[in-house]
């Protein structure tokens, strides 16, 4: 029996560009027959609703919020609900962060100033995993002139829902090449107008806390869920 789980979601308490609420997710991804998801709103420099001239506490609380009611919300349906956030350290490119905290923000209020290795360091400090979210996605907004920098990952997204088919193959040899934990995720914003169930990563036991996620991930235990199947054969057919 593998437990599914979507590993990149937006709400629209804390993402401007979503349209569904954290309790549409969960619910949405509940009824989808999901053992859980990983709230994932854009933060600090990415496409937040968070007011932003906020001191930096109140600002990481009303954040988190969201996240303790969605997670209120799960523990009443016996679904995981799980904490990440999706950073936006420049020129278009995101890294989403597992594993973090609450305690995690409060403490590092200088994270809109550090580059990327200053948050890599950060965040495995802390025990945490950073992963590149849509590594090779191609949009206007995104420099892509600038690449990921796969010697600091974990892991990076090999499926993504918003991407176009073209982008997908150089994901795959990135984490090929450099032994990166391969994830998927829909980066659903709105489940009444997106499919729910299409991506995410299946395990062999249910993932109740952040510090079990960054273990089954860290232990390769996630099978990849592409199209609403788990695929073993993903990163091969599509190399």
């Amino acid at each position: 029996m593998w437990y599914c789980y979507e590993m990149h979601a937006h709400s629209a308490q804390c993402s401007a560009c979503a349209v569904s609420t954290f309790l549409e997710q969960v619910r949405a991804f509940h009824q989808a027959g999901y053992a859980g998801l990983v709230l994932t709103d854009h933060f600090i420099y990415g496409n937040t609703c968070v007011p932003r001239e906020l001191p930096w506490e109140e600002r990481m609380r009303r954040y988190y919020a969201s996240y303790e009611e969605a997670k209120a919300e799960g523990e009443r349906l016996d679904f995981d609900v799980l904490f990440g956030l999706e950073h936006a350290y420049g020129d278009g490119k995101e890294v989403l962060l597992y594993g973090i905290g609450l305690d995690f923000l409060l403490d590092n209020p200088d994270i809109p100033r550090l580059p990327l290795e200053g948050i890599v360091e950060r965040v495995h400090a802390y025990g945490g995993l950073v992963v590149q979210a849509h590594p090779f996605r191609d949009r206007p907004y995104i420099n892509m002139a600038v690449q990921p920098k796969p010697w600091l990952l974990d892991g990076a997204e090999v499926y993504n829902c918003g991407n176009h088919p073209e982008d997908e193959p150089p994901a795959i040899a990135m984490v090929k090449e450099h032994g990166l934990i391969p994830t998927s995720g829909s980066d659903i914003h709105n489940v009444k107008r997106e499919p729910v169930g299409r991506a995410g990563l299946a395990f062999p036991h249910r993932v109740r806390t952040n510090r079990e996620l960054v273990k089954v991930l860290q232990a390769r235990e996630g099978k990849l869920i592409i199209e609403g199947e788990i695929r073993e054969d993903y990163m091969d057919a599509n190399a």
